[in-house]
């Protein structure tokens, strides 16, 4: 080696170092893209601990013994918070106070106690070192400057089991009551007064929040929303003291001692979970800051304060079966307020690539396209920001040349008139996908000129971000912070809703029904302290295990006003009067959940079908078809529904030449004739043939039946049309007269040279 022109790529090879890392973060279980919908889930995915994964478990051999709750968990990982389902206890949570030695083994802290004394050492020990020393709950009697414990007795552990000792034995005392829960579990006001399932579900509703546009602090909270915000990291934290020197959307300058800060603001931003990723300064023009504030919040925050839902009047009625199986019922304010509004934000992306028969090319030239649908395009041929679009619409115009094909002798002579213009090219544009739409907020685009980072054979990259404003709507999924979760029934006009004797109409009704056997009183407590909150004015925090008492909500209650009970008489809106009984009214934090009903409904009429069996794809991404499966095939046997199952399992299915004649019968109002033979039984028995064996149908009058091909079936007298075709026909017909009946095309001479093609299905 010549050491004058060596260089590290010389003497080190890199690529076993590359492939490893690329391996860990491209194919490895445990390589997960972040969960982004609000700042919780964030923080949550990244403590999270897994058995899974290589040199793991597999969720089929783990048993109970490994997921269910084990002493050593105790201050190390979260009792509650885990997934329902096969993953259950087997991917947990760290807990709060928890963290991970040299050695990877999880300790928690405890306070060391001498001579009954509470010391300022704090120590970290892991599960074995815990066994040796008797240590109590952080919920002990202390004295009035809490540095000693009162009580003669204790509760404490030892050995994982708990004891009863005497005060001067305790060597340890926990830190805090919420250290043996996540930071998730934690943001649970009262959650000691909950069924664990329930809270299980509270803790993983939270992390599906969605962002909302405008946000609003809890009345009743846990205290560990500030830290849980500034510890997500989606707010802006001042570096430094200093004094605020300039504010905009976009950046927030701090002056300090030693020069400026300059913070740069995200402005809608799409995030992981399509969610908007949004930051806002609340610091103004000359404020003085301190190191550590927060200066801008982020996505589902409120003053530097976790903010994931809206504090709502709720009343526990029922309302004529509407809040049957825990639906919910909504005041029309909501919607009008936009109180549960959230944007959703899309990206697409189009590449323009070298092909074998040529470069595609993004333009606004694209052939059998309207000028309608190209209103929205500019010169390039792609969208203009600001433009309201929907499904089907255009993004980016983009054409792909196509084969060559035999040219006639007149295209021919165009060909050497004017050269490459009339070339062969199919429309491959981006356009928004089914069930999509909203406006257009950002345009990029990407050319081989202004980066190196194409990949080769790309020229040319166009990114377009479209928002979507999401109002809530009948079919939204909604929850408390209980495990309380229902989905939207009802929207009722404002003046239809139940009132209060001041008037004011309540914003959600919720069944009683939901609470008796869930045993989630959690929610109870928080709808009154809720409520004396509001009437006070005040914001209040009611940490985990150590919250506030019935006694101090009820002494609450009291200098709010309210009746001791807290319920209050209701008054039907639509008639004035009032209901029967006194009804429970108060004031509870609901969230809406990342689960609404425009990501999930779906119909379809014709469609893709699958390549072999020539039944409609499943699924909405697709554009798919129901399934109607074995068992509901049975239901209908069972009612002795002939008719519609046979066309269920034909026409509608996988009948390729019954499904074309059928469309084409009811265009035109003619009869619908019989149907023909399933493609999948045409497949099943060419499997059968395939294996050798000789498979015949046979009539009633045991004569063999033939199973024509459908290359055979389309002869002259019988020819089949294909539903885009048919559609096209109608059109044409639509235009020179309005009245389908009349409507028979001339199928002879369409049809002349075509007797040997395929039928491929329709829309494939």
């Amino acid at each position: 080696v010549d050491l004058a022109t060596v260089t590290p790529k010389v003497l080190v090879n890199i690529r076993p170092l590359t492939a490893v890392i690329k391996e860990l973060f491209g194919s490895s279980q445990l390589s997960q893209f972040m969960d982004q919908i609000n700042p919780i889930s964030e923080l949550t995915n990244k403590r999270r601990l897994s058995a899974l994964g290589p040199g793991g478990l597999s969720r089929d051999r783990a048993g109970m013994e490994v997921r269910d709750v084990n002493v050593s968990h105790y201050g190390r990982i979260c009792p509650i918070e885990s997934p329902e389902g096969q993953n259950i206890g087997l991917i947990t949570s760290l807990a709060s106070y928890a963290k991970i030695n040299d050695f990877g083994f999880i300790m928690t802290p405890y306070r060391r106690v001498k001579n009954c004394k509470l010391t300022d050492q704090i120590d970290y020990l892991t599960a074995d070192e815990e066994s040796d020393y008797i240590i109590s709950q952080a919920t002990v009697k202390l004295n009035d400057s809490k540095d000693e414990i009162i009580d003669e007795n204790v509760i404490a552990r030892y050995r994982g089991e708990n004891i009863i000792v005497k005060k001067e034995q305790v060597d340890y005392i926990d830190v805090s009551p919420q250290q043996i829960v996540s930071i998730t579990t934690a943001c649970i006001p009262f959650l000691d007064h909950d069924d664990a399932t329930r809270a299980l579900m509270g803790a993983n509703m939270q992390r599906q929040a969605l962002p909302l546009l405008k946000t609003e602090a809890p009345f009743v909270a846990t205290g560990v929303e500030c830290i849980a915000a500034k510890d997500s990291g989606v707010v802006v934290v001042a570096k430094a003291d200093g004094v605020v020197e300039y504010v905009d959307s976009r950046k927030i300058i701090v002056k300090n001692a030693l020069g400026k800060d300059v913070y740069t603001l995200m402005n809608f931003e799409r995030s992981n979970s399509a969610t908007s990723y949004h930051q806002r300064p609340i610091v103004r023009k000359g404020d003085i800051v301190k190191m550590g504030q927060v200066i801008a919040d982020g996505p589902s925050t409120n003053q530097g304060e976790l903010a994931l839902g809206k504090n709502m009047v709720v009343a526990f009625m029922t309302f004529q079966g509407y809040n049957y199986e825990d639906a919910v019922i909504l005041n029309e304010r909501i919607v009008k307020d936009d109180a549960y509004t959230s944007l959703k934000i899309e990206n697409y992306e189009i590449q323009c690539r070298d092909t074998k028969l040529g470069p595609e090319e993004i333009t606004r030239d694209i052939p059998n396209v309207s000028e309608e649908s190209r209103k929205n395009l500019d010169s390039r041929g792609i969208v203009k920001v600001g433009t309201l679009v929907k499904e089907g619409d255009i993004l980016v115009g983009k054409v792909t040349p196509k084969g060559m094909v035999e040219l006639t002798s007149e295209e021919k002579l165009l060909h050497a008139i004017f050269g490459e213009k009339t070339r062969e090219v199919r429309d491959t544009s981006l356009r928004v996908e089914h069930g999509e739409g909203g406006i257009v907020h950002e345009v990029k685009v990407t050319t081989k000129k202004d980066s190196d980072e194409l990949s080769s054979g790309v020229n040319m990259v166009v990114r377009v971000s479209i928002i979507q404003k999401r109002k809530i709507s009948v079919g939204d999924k909604m929850s408390g912070r209980h495990g309380n979760k229902g989905v939207v029934s009802l929207i009722l006009p404002q003046e239809d809703m139940p009132y209060m004797p001041d008037g004011t109409p309540v914003d959600i009704m919720l069944n009683p029904q939901g609470v008796p056997s869930r045993m989630n009183i959690g929610q109870i407590l928080e709808l009154h302290l809720g409520m004396a909150a509001k009437k006070l004015g005040i914001h209040t925090a009611t940490p985990v295990f150590d919250g506030a008492t019935i006694d101090d909500i009820k002494d609450l209650m009291k200098e709010a006003g309210m009746d001791e009970d807290g319920k209050t008489v209701l008054y039907d809106g639509r008639t004035g009067e009032p209901f029967d009984n006194r009804i429970s009214v108060g004031v509870m934090y609901m969230i809406k959940l990342y689960h609404m009903v425009d990501d999930k409904i779906h119909a379809r009429s014709t469609g893709p079908y699958s390549m072999v069996t020539q039944q409609p794809l499943g699924g909405k991404a697709q554009f798919g078809g129901q399934r109607f499966g074995e068992m509901e095939v049975w239901a209908l046997y069972a009612y002795g529904a002939a008719n519609i199952l046979q066309e269920i399992l034909t026409i509608k299915s996988d009948d390729v030449v019954g499904r074309v004649k059928v469309y084409e019968a009811l265009v035109k109002g003619n009869m619908i004739h019989q149907a023909g033979v399933p493609e999948s039984f045409r497949v099943l028995v060419k499997e059968f043939q395939a294996l050798g064996l000789d498979v015949s149908m046979i009539n009633e009058n045991n004569e063999e039946v033939e199973l024509k091909d459908l290359e055979e079936e389309e002869s002259k007298d019988n020819v089949i049309l294909s539903i885009d075709e048919i559609k096209d026909e109608v059109k044409e017909s639509e235009d020179n007269s309005n009245d389908i009946e009349d409507f028979e095309p001339d199928f002879d001479d369409k049809f002349e040279d075509d007797e040997e093609e395929d039928y491929d299905g329709g829309e494939e």
